[in-house]
Protein backbone atom coordinates (compact mmCIF):
# COMPACT_ATOMS: atom_id res chain seq x y z
CA UNK A 1 0.00 0.00 0.00
CA UNK A 2 1.63 3.78 -0.66
CA UNK A 3 1.93 5.97 1.63
CA UNK A 4 -0.48 8.89 2.16
CA UNK A 5 1.43 12.00 1.03
CA UNK A 6 1.66 15.21 4.01
CA UNK A 7 3.84 18.15 3.19
CA UNK A 8 5.04 21.89 4.36
CA UNK A 9 4.89 24.46 2.45
CA UNK A 10 6.92 27.87 3.03
CA UNK A 11 9.28 30.58 2.48
CA UNK A 12 11.81 29.71 3.32
CA UNK A 13 11.58 26.25 3.85
CA UNK A 14 15.00 24.45 3.35
CA UNK A 15 15.85 24.93 7.33
CA UNK A 16 12.25 22.77 8.14
CA UNK A 17 12.68 19.84 10.76
CA UNK A 18 8.67 19.40 10.35
CA UNK A 19 9.70 16.48 7.67
CA UNK A 20 11.65 14.94 10.20
CA UNK A 21 9.08 14.76 13.31
CA UNK A 22 6.39 14.34 11.08
CA UNK A 23 8.89 10.86 10.48
CA UNK A 24 9.37 10.07 13.88
CA UNK A 25 5.63 10.74 14.69
CA UNK A 26 4.75 7.75 12.04
CA UNK A 27 7.61 5.79 13.15
CA UNK A 28 5.94 5.92 16.71
CA UNK A 29 2.46 5.34 15.89
CA UNK A 30 2.78 2.75 12.70
CA UNK A 31 0.86 5.36 10.21
CA UNK A 32 2.14 5.01 6.94
CA UNK A 33 2.85 8.14 5.73
CA UNK A 34 5.71 10.46 3.51
CA UNK A 35 6.04 13.78 4.38
CA UNK A 36 8.14 16.33 2.09
CA UNK A 37 8.84 20.15 2.55
CA UNK A 38 8.09 22.23 -0.20
CA UNK A 39 9.32 25.71 -1.20
CA UNK A 40 6.31 27.71 -1.99
CA UNK A 41 5.92 32.11 -2.69
CA UNK A 42 2.70 33.37 -1.84
CA UNK A 43 2.25 34.38 -5.58
CA UNK A 44 2.38 30.38 -6.24
CA UNK A 45 0.58 28.84 -3.20
CA UNK A 46 -3.12 28.56 -4.79
CA UNK A 47 -1.44 26.22 -7.81
CA UNK A 48 0.70 24.64 -5.33
CA UNK A 49 -2.22 23.62 -2.82
CA UNK A 50 -4.55 22.69 -5.59
CA UNK A 51 -2.43 20.42 -7.30
CA UNK A 52 -1.28 18.55 -4.73
CA UNK A 53 -4.56 17.83 -3.21
CA UNK A 54 -5.31 16.93 -6.51
CA UNK A 55 -2.64 14.66 -6.91
CA UNK A 56 -3.71 12.74 -4.08
CA UNK A 57 -1.91 14.58 -0.88
CA UNK A 58 -3.81 14.39 2.52
CA UNK A 59 -2.71 16.83 4.31
CA UNK A 60 -0.60 20.19 4.27
CA UNK A 61 1.04 22.25 6.93
CA UNK A 62 1.72 26.31 5.88
CA UNK A 63 4.21 28.10 7.18
CA UNK A 64 5.78 31.59 6.72
CA UNK A 65 4.40 33.46 5.01
CA UNK A 66 1.51 31.64 3.60
CA UNK A 67 -1.04 31.21 6.88
CA UNK A 68 -3.58 33.82 5.76
CA UNK A 69 -3.66 32.97 2.37
CA UNK A 70 -4.58 28.56 4.08
CA UNK A 71 -7.27 30.49 5.72
CA UNK A 72 -8.79 31.73 2.65
CA UNK A 73 -8.06 28.72 0.43
CA UNK A 74 -9.69 26.36 3.46
CA UNK A 75 -13.32 25.34 2.78
CA UNK A 76 -14.57 24.33 5.90
CA UNK A 77 -12.58 25.94 9.43
CA UNK A 78 -12.58 25.04 13.44
CA UNK A 79 -13.45 27.54 15.54
CA UNK A 80 -10.06 28.54 16.79
CA UNK A 81 -8.86 28.89 12.98
CA UNK A 82 -11.88 30.99 12.43
CA UNK A 83 -10.81 33.23 14.97
CA UNK A 84 -7.44 33.60 14.22
CA UNK A 85 -8.20 33.80 10.15
CA UNK A 86 -4.43 32.38 10.29
CA UNK A 87 -4.54 28.00 9.39
CA UNK A 88 -1.18 26.38 9.52
CA UNK A 89 -2.67 22.89 9.15
CA UNK A 90 -5.00 21.88 5.73
CA UNK A 91 -6.31 18.38 5.36
CA UNK A 92 -8.65 17.18 2.64
CA UNK A 93 -12.24 15.36 4.26
CA UNK A 94 -13.66 12.42 2.88
CA UNK A 95 -16.29 14.67 1.22
CA UNK A 96 -13.63 16.39 -0.66
CA UNK A 97 -13.37 19.51 0.89
CA UNK A 98 -10.60 21.09 2.72
CA UNK A 99 -10.35 21.59 6.62
CA UNK A 100 -8.46 24.50 8.07
CA UNK A 101 -7.31 24.74 11.24
CA UNK A 102 -4.43 26.71 13.45
CA UNK A 103 -2.59 24.48 15.91
CA UNK A 104 0.05 27.02 16.85
CA UNK A 105 -1.69 28.48 19.70
CA UNK A 106 -1.76 25.39 21.69
CA UNK A 107 1.26 24.04 20.50
CA UNK A 108 2.92 27.31 22.17
CA UNK A 109 0.57 26.83 25.34
CA UNK A 110 1.66 23.51 25.90
CA UNK A 111 5.33 24.25 25.44
CA UNK A 112 5.44 27.18 28.03
CA UNK A 113 3.01 25.50 30.60
CA UNK A 114 3.88 21.59 29.98
CA UNK A 115 7.30 21.63 29.14
CA UNK A 116 8.79 24.73 30.89
CA UNK A 117 6.43 25.07 33.51
CA UNK A 118 5.40 28.69 33.16
CA UNK A 119 2.15 29.82 34.37
CA UNK A 120 0.50 32.12 32.46
CA UNK A 121 -2.18 33.65 34.28
CA UNK A 122 -2.02 36.53 35.33
CA UNK A 123 1.11 37.50 33.34
CA UNK A 124 1.57 40.95 31.13
CA UNK A 125 2.65 39.50 27.66
CA UNK A 126 3.85 41.01 24.56
CA UNK A 127 3.55 39.92 21.50
CA UNK A 128 5.86 41.21 18.51
CA UNK A 129 4.54 41.28 15.37
CA UNK A 130 1.29 41.53 13.58
CA UNK A 131 1.40 38.74 10.89
CA UNK A 132 -0.42 35.14 10.59
CA UNK A 133 1.75 33.58 13.60
CA UNK A 134 1.18 36.46 15.67
CA UNK A 135 -2.77 35.74 14.99
CA UNK A 136 -2.60 32.20 15.63
CA UNK A 137 -1.67 32.31 18.78
CA UNK A 138 -3.42 35.35 20.33
CA UNK A 139 -6.51 33.10 21.14
CA UNK A 140 -5.19 30.16 23.16
CA UNK A 141 -2.73 33.05 24.79
CA UNK A 142 -6.15 34.97 25.81
CA UNK A 143 -7.67 31.72 27.00
CA UNK A 144 -4.93 31.71 29.97
CA UNK A 145 -6.21 34.93 31.38
CA UNK A 146 -3.10 36.82 31.30
CA UNK A 147 -2.90 40.40 33.07
CA UNK A 148 -2.77 42.38 29.70
CA UNK A 149 -1.59 41.40 26.19
CA UNK A 150 0.05 44.06 23.84
CA UNK A 151 0.37 43.87 20.63
CA UNK A 152 3.74 45.50 18.78
CA UNK A 153 4.09 46.25 15.40
CA UNK A 154 6.75 48.24 12.73
CA UNK A 155 3.10 48.87 11.14
CA UNK A 156 1.03 50.83 14.29
CA UNK A 157 -2.50 50.63 12.07
CA UNK A 158 -1.52 46.95 11.71
CA UNK A 159 -1.17 46.45 15.35
CA UNK A 160 -4.53 48.21 16.28
CA UNK A 161 -6.09 46.17 13.65
CA UNK A 162 -4.88 43.10 14.96
CA UNK A 163 -5.66 43.97 18.15
CA UNK A 164 -9.24 44.82 17.55
CA UNK A 165 -10.28 41.74 16.23
CA UNK A 166 -9.54 40.14 19.17
CA UNK A 167 -11.72 42.26 21.86
CA UNK A 168 -14.33 40.56 21.95
CA UNK A 169 -12.71 37.76 24.11
CA UNK A 170 -11.07 40.40 26.37
CA UNK A 171 -8.86 43.89 26.18
CA UNK A 172 -5.87 43.60 23.67
CA UNK A 173 -3.93 46.65 22.46
CA UNK A 174 -1.82 46.98 19.50
CA UNK A 175 0.96 49.74 19.03
CA UNK A 176 4.12 50.96 17.53
CA UNK A 177 7.88 49.65 18.42
CA UNK A 178 8.85 53.01 19.36
CA UNK A 179 5.94 53.22 22.21
CA UNK A 180 7.53 50.10 24.05
CA UNK A 181 9.93 52.39 26.19
CA UNK A 182 8.87 52.66 29.96
CA UNK A 183 6.76 49.43 29.83
CA UNK A 184 7.70 46.59 31.55
CA UNK A 185 6.53 42.68 30.51
CA UNK A 186 6.87 39.37 32.41
CA UNK A 187 6.53 37.14 28.72
CA UNK A 188 7.95 38.56 25.30
CA UNK A 189 7.00 36.49 22.19
CA UNK A 190 8.67 37.62 19.00
CA UNK A 191 6.29 36.23 16.49
CA UNK A 192 7.81 38.75 13.93
CA UNK A 193 10.18 37.03 11.33
CA UNK A 194 13.31 38.99 12.33
CA UNK A 195 15.26 35.89 13.20
CA UNK A 196 14.72 33.80 9.60
CA UNK A 197 17.01 36.60 9.05
CA UNK A 198 19.35 36.70 11.58
CA UNK A 199 18.02 40.15 12.77
CA UNK A 200 15.85 41.50 15.91
CA UNK A 201 13.05 43.88 16.50
CA UNK A 202 14.14 47.60 17.55
CA UNK A 203 13.80 46.69 21.41
CA UNK A 204 13.94 49.33 23.87
CA UNK A 205 16.16 47.69 27.64
CA UNK A 206 14.39 47.35 30.40
CA UNK A 207 11.50 46.05 28.34
CA UNK A 208 11.05 42.70 30.61
CA UNK A 209 10.26 42.81 34.23
CA UNK A 210 12.43 40.83 36.85
CA UNK A 211 11.92 37.12 36.28
CA UNK A 212 10.39 37.38 32.96
CA UNK A 213 10.43 35.51 30.42
CA UNK A 214 11.56 35.60 26.78
CA UNK A 215 10.37 33.45 24.08
CA UNK A 216 10.76 33.42 20.34
CA UNK A 217 8.61 30.99 17.37
CA UNK A 218 11.15 30.90 15.49
CA UNK A 219 13.80 28.45 16.04
CA UNK A 220 17.72 27.17 14.64
CA UNK A 221 20.33 24.82 15.02
CA UNK A 222 21.76 28.15 17.22
CA UNK A 223 20.10 30.12 19.62
CA UNK A 224 18.63 33.13 17.58
CA UNK A 225 19.32 36.99 17.89
CA UNK A 226 15.92 37.11 20.13
CA UNK A 227 16.95 34.33 22.25
CA UNK A 228 20.28 35.88 22.76
CA UNK A 229 19.11 39.73 23.62
CA UNK A 230 16.41 37.61 26.30
CA UNK A 231 19.76 36.38 27.81
CA UNK A 232 21.31 39.57 27.97
CA UNK A 233 18.22 41.21 29.64
CA UNK A 234 18.34 38.57 32.58
CA UNK A 235 15.40 36.51 31.50
CA UNK A 236 14.65 33.20 33.91
CA UNK A 237 14.22 31.39 30.47
CA UNK A 238 15.11 32.43 27.08
CA UNK A 239 13.04 29.57 24.76
CA UNK A 240 13.24 29.30 20.49
CA UNK A 241 10.48 27.80 19.08
CA UNK A 242 11.30 24.21 18.65
CA UNK A 243 8.89 22.79 21.54
CA UNK A 244 5.98 25.01 19.89
CA UNK A 245 7.03 23.29 16.43
CA UNK A 246 7.07 19.83 17.82
CA UNK A 247 3.74 20.06 19.67
CA UNK A 248 1.89 21.81 17.09
CA UNK A 249 3.10 18.83 14.46
CA UNK A 250 1.61 16.36 17.07
CA UNK A 251 -1.65 18.39 17.10
CA UNK A 252 -1.89 18.44 13.35
CA UNK A 253 -0.68 14.83 13.18
CA UNK A 254 -3.44 13.77 15.51
CA UNK A 255 -6.08 16.43 12.92
CA UNK A 256 -4.92 13.94 9.89
CA UNK A 257 -4.25 10.46 11.79
CA UNK A 258 -6.55 10.18 14.59
CA UNK A 259 -3.48 9.99 16.73
CA UNK A 260 -1.46 11.23 19.44
CA UNK A 261 2.19 11.29 19.18
CA UNK A 262 4.53 11.22 22.00
CA UNK A 263 6.40 14.97 22.02
CA UNK A 264 9.06 14.31 24.85
CA UNK A 265 11.35 12.47 23.27
CA UNK A 266 11.68 14.14 19.81
CA UNK A 267 12.17 17.12 21.60
CA UNK A 268 15.03 15.96 23.52
CA UNK A 269 16.13 14.30 20.59
CA UNK A 270 16.10 17.51 18.33
CA UNK A 271 17.98 20.04 21.01
CA UNK A 272 20.76 16.91 21.62
CA UNK A 273 21.59 17.71 18.01
CA UNK A 274 21.88 21.97 18.83
CA UNK A 275 24.95 23.80 20.20
CA UNK A 276 24.37 26.66 22.53
CA UNK A 277 20.76 25.07 23.77
CA UNK A 278 18.72 27.79 25.02
CA UNK A 279 17.45 27.50 28.52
Amino acid sequence: MSADRYAVLGHPIKHSKSPRIHQIFAEQTGQNLSYSAQEVLPEHFQDAVTEFFAQGGKGLNCTVPLKELAWAFASQKTPRAQLSKAVNTLKLEQDGSILGDNTDGVGLVTDLTLNHGIALADKRMLILGAGGASRGIIGPLLEQKPQSLLIANRTIDKALGLAEEFQTIAPVAGCGFTELAGQQFDLILNATSASLSSELPPLPDALLAEKGVCYDLAYGNEPTPFVRWGRDQHAIKSLDGLGMLVEQAAEAFFIWRGVRPETQTVIALLNSERTGIPS
